[in-house]
């Protein structure tokens, strides 16, 4: 085995995990867009989205 194979087999496999997580990470922010969506269909409104006439003292 040559040292170019070595060199070929590492960018490679680099390649495959980088691609890998950019995925996971794609598929994760779906997911959470997902869960964000039936949360506020449920009524669960985050604080910082509160009016602030709607705050009571």
């Amino acid at each position: 085995m040559s040292h170019e194979f070595y060199i070929y087999v590492s960018y490679g496999v680099t390649g495959i995990v980088i691609l890998a997580l950019i995925g996971w990470v794609w598929l994760d922010g779906r997911a959470r867009q997902r869960e964000l969506k039936e949360l506020e269909a449920a009524g669960v409104r985050r604080r910082s989205a509160t009016v602030a006439g709607d705050r009571q003292a």
